[in-house]
Formats: structure tokens, C-alpha cells, sequence
């Protein structure tokens, strides 16, 4: 059983049919875990090779070994869609956000506006930093990285946190450019 509207992007790309015996085994599992199909991944299964290099980069970002949590990745990926206002992973993320926390506002306040979030001073940099690479990723300097390690992080944490905000500025504007639209599960998830 897959989650999927009539289309999961603007674009008219079909999935591949049938589906590659290891991409249905990703597709269930997905379907087991989270209760759906992330429209994400069917958006990309029109061409299995995409789809396999989106996933295995998503997974070595965001789930490999990192002395960032899943949880800040997460807020990371939230504050960065925010800025590219970025409908699909503001919606997916913030809902990640909301059940890996345990607290709705966090998530929300992720989306909206993560200055007004109660946040410690680990975060609130980690989230700062975000926000300029994002914005403007040649003013960075070392005094940002300092700013960092002062609360914390090593410099291969750094290396996470900047290789996390690429990732979502990347699939950002692919979504956006797309007309992705997030899967309606994800709108009332963990509130």
C-alpha cells in the first residue's frame, strides 16, 4: 500500500513500474516506519538511479554517525527550508521536529521563526550558523566557526552542520522548482 496522491509534484514523472525489487524493500520499510511513503522519494522514483543517489545521500546526512542528534539535524533542515520557505520540507521536517522533541511549539517555532524557540546556546549557534550559510555562505569566517566550537562543537560537527544546511538548500529548491507537495499525514503528525 503506497501514500500517493494523484501526483507528488507539479511535473507529470511517473514512478517506474514495477519498482526495482530494492526500492519496494525501501518503499515497505518506509511504509512500516513511518506509516507512509515520503512523497519525497516518489517524486525521485521516475528515475531509480536519482532516487537511489538522493536517498544514499539523505541517509548518510541525516541518519549516519554525527555528533549532531537526529533532533538537530532536523531543526537544521526546518530553519534552512523556512528561509527558502520551502513548502514540502517545512512541512515534512517540522513534523519530524515535533516528534522527535516530544513538543509541538518547538516545531512550529522551527518553521516559523527559531528565534522565538527556547533554545540552548549549543542550539541557537548551531541555528545561526545555518542561517548565514544559507543566506550567505562566502561571509563565513572563522570567527563563525569559533562561535561553534565555544558551545561545543568539534570541527567535524562543524563539517555536519554545513554539509546538513547544503543538503537541504539543494533539495529545497528541487521541491520548490517541482511543485512537490508534502504528504498530508505529515500535517497533523505528532501534535
Amino acid at each position: 500500500m503506497t501514500d500517493k496522491p494523484a501526483q507528488v509534484t507539479a511535473l507529470d514523472l511517473p514512478m517506474v513500474d514495477p519498482l526495482p525489487e530494492a526500492t519496494q524493500k525501501y518503499f515497505d520499510i518506509c511504509q512500516d516506519k513511518l506509516g507512509l511513503i515520503p512523497n519525497v522519494l516518489q517524486a525521485y522514483a521516475f528515475d531509480i538511479d536519482k532516487l537511489n543517489s538522493f536517498t544514499t545521500l539523505y541517509n548518510d546526512v541525516m541518519l549516519a554517525g554525527s555528533g549532531l542528534s537526529k533532533l538537530e539535524r532536523e531543526m537544521i533542515a526546518v530553519v534552512v527550508s523556512s528561509i527558502n520557505r520551502c513548502w514540502y520540507c517545512q512541512v515534512a521536517h517540522g513534523a519530524a521536529v515535533r516528534q522527535l522533541s516530544g513538543d509541538p511549539k518547538l516545531g512550529e517555532a522551527m518553521v516559523m521563526n527559531y528565534r522565538v524557540a527556547d533554545l540552548d546556546a549549543r542550539q541557537r549557534a548551531m541555528l545561526d550558523f545555518s542561517v548565514k550559510v544559507t543566506k550567505a555562505s562566502s561571509e563565513v569566517e572563522e570567527a563563525d566557526r569559533q562561535a561553534l566550537r565555544e558551545v561545543g562543537f568539534s570541527d567535524r560537527d562543524i563539517f555536519d552542520i554545513a554539509n546538513v544546511v547544503g543538503f537541504y538548500n539543494m533539495s529545497n529548491r528541487v521541491a520548490s522548482a517541482t511543485g512537490m507537495l508534502p504528504n498530508d499525514d505529515y500535517h497533523a503528525a505528532a501534535r
